[in-house]
């Protein structure tokens, strides 16, 4: 986690994954949400969003996220040959503010000049080059000491964003302009009034300032943030390459955006304007939108087949999609659901989603493949008393040591070389071999092969809750 003084001109990129992009639901999911998901392109966002500052200027990423999907963001940006400086582990969801604001604390430590520039790691930036040159208008006035953000071109008048209106020239530097004020979402007539006007853009909520200077103006603004995040820095502890925040002290930090807490307060906060073929990505709508449609206006993914389709996103994740005489239409299926709306009311998803936790539905939370540090797991059958699961794990991975209290197992290797510990014994098993494990024997799988070993778990009991796991030993540092 140590890191170096900065050499001049370096910038720290600061990719926030958190939010959970239900807009985007069935694909994204509380616990895979839309930056880990490939929406657009053949990389996910939060791998294309590290690729975005992969070279100089910029530094390795500092990574802020949460408990839950740390694994997973750790492996894509593997994949993607990203190794973050540092991660830090929200014990809490608390907005952008406190997200910035800790990884402002965690570079000032390390080198007190720290320019930070931080993304969201759900946009996509189809003009990687002109986001570059931005981002160097940006660091004059960074330097400055000035609060930049970036305005996007807007291209209609969208309802779906906010608005940031330009004032007078940043002093003498070409492209930044001082920020007049922000305003929230319009309605359709005032956003029409704001692309005629001229001096309005789209607030990308990407941010380039100086660490210190961030730190400074939420110390004026918002003090009980700044001091909520010192101490959970502070008081964090290490675990694997990760820093684990305090979670009493950052879950007392308020939960506040950027834009809220020290941009609109700020008489330092300047905008420089930029058409970087920006998305937020924010529904399937905006997706339809920047996608590579058809001749009949059609982005269509996956196994589909269509007659007479026009102006239609459709995705088939898991299944045959087919579509007869249908137009301006959103159809996603994937393995555990299907959403069908029209195209105008994409934003309306929301609501779906809010009666689905209501009633408690796992629909919300993840998809059937769920993904774990050692490798992935997908529930194929379950009923009364009896769970059965495709387990696959990773060459050289193991799952922890551990015991169940109300389940029984049986573990059928299907591909791969398995070492199985119950008990005081271990043995290996490969494929068609199997082993039976019962409740209250410590247990644990490991992959000593070479090629992903591919298992089939057999649970049978009067519970078979993922919480039924006591764990005595795990590399991954899980409790």
């Amino acid at each position: 986690m140590a890191g170096s003084r900065a050499s001049k001109g370096t910038i720290h990129p600061v990719i926030l994954s958190g939010g959970s992009g239900m807009r985007l639901w069935p694909l994204s999911r509380a616990l895979n949400p839309k930056q880990l998901q490939t929406l657009a392109g053949q990389r996910t966002m939060l791998q294309e969003t590290a690729a975005r500052v992969s070279e100089a200027p910029f530094a390795k990423p500092v990574v802020v996220c949460n408990d839950e999907q740390r694994f997973t963001v750790a492996e894509q940006l593997r994949e993607a040959g990203a190794t973050p400086q540092a991660t830090l582990i929200e014990p809490v969801g608390r907005n952008t503010a406190p997200a910035a604001a800790v990884a402002a604390h965690y570079l000032v430590a390390r080198d007190p000049d720290a320019m930070m520039l931080v993304l969201p790691s759900d946009h996509v930036v189809d003009k990687p080059h002109v986001f570059r040159d931005a981002v160097d208008k940006g660091l004059a006035a960074a330097v400055d000491d000035a609060l930049v953000t970036f305005g996007i071109t807007p291209e209609r008048a969208e309802t779906g964003y906010g608005y940031i209106r330009r004032g007078a020239p940043w002093k003498d530097l070409p492209g930044c302009f001082r920020v007049a004020c922000f305003v929230e979402k319009p309605d359709a007539a005032t956003a029409q009034a704001y692309l005629d006007d001229g001096t309005y853009d789209w607030n990308s909520g990407i941010f380039l300032f100086r660490a210190q200077s961030y730190l400074n103006e939420l110390t004026d603004a918002c003090p009980e943030i700044d001091e909520a995040c010192r101490r959970a820095i502070d008081s964090g502890t290490l675990d694997l390459d990760a820093l684990n925040l305090d979670a009493k002290a950052f879950a007392a930090c308020p939960a506040l955006s950027i834009d809220y807490a020290v941009m609109e307060p700020s008489q330092r906060a300047a905008v420089v304007p930029v058409d970087m073929g920006w998305s937020d990505v924010g529904s399937w709508a905006s997706l339809w939108a920047i996608g590579d449609k058809d001749g009949q206006g059609n982005l269509l993914s996956g196994d589909v087949v269509v007659h007479d389709v026009h102006d239609s996103l459709i995705r088939a994740d898991d299944r045959l999609v087919a579509a007869v005489g249908i137009t301006d239409l959103i159809v996603v299926a994937t393995a555990d659901a299907v959403l069908v709306t029209q195209r105008d009311r994409a934003q309306e998803i929301k609501n779906v989603v809010e009666v689905l936790k209501q009633n408690g539905r796992t629909e919300v939370l993840a998809h059937p493949v769920v993904h774990r540090p050692w490798g992935h797991y997908q529930t194929v059958d379950q009923g009364e008393g009896f769970q059965v699961k495709h387990i696959m794990v990773k060459p050289g991975a193991k799952l922890s040591l551990q015991l169940h209290h109300h389940r029984a197992e049986h573990w059928v290797v299907v591909s791969g070389t398995a070492k199985v510990t119950l008990g005081d014994d271990t043995m290996t098993l490969t494929a068609n071999q199997a082993t039976y494990i019962p409740t209250e024997t410590k247990h644990r799988l490991e992959n000593t092969g070479e090629s992903p070993l591919r298992v089939i778990e057999v649970q049978s009991g009067d519970y078979l809750g993922e919480d039924d796991i006591v764990r005595f030993d795990d590399i991954y540092g899980r409790d």
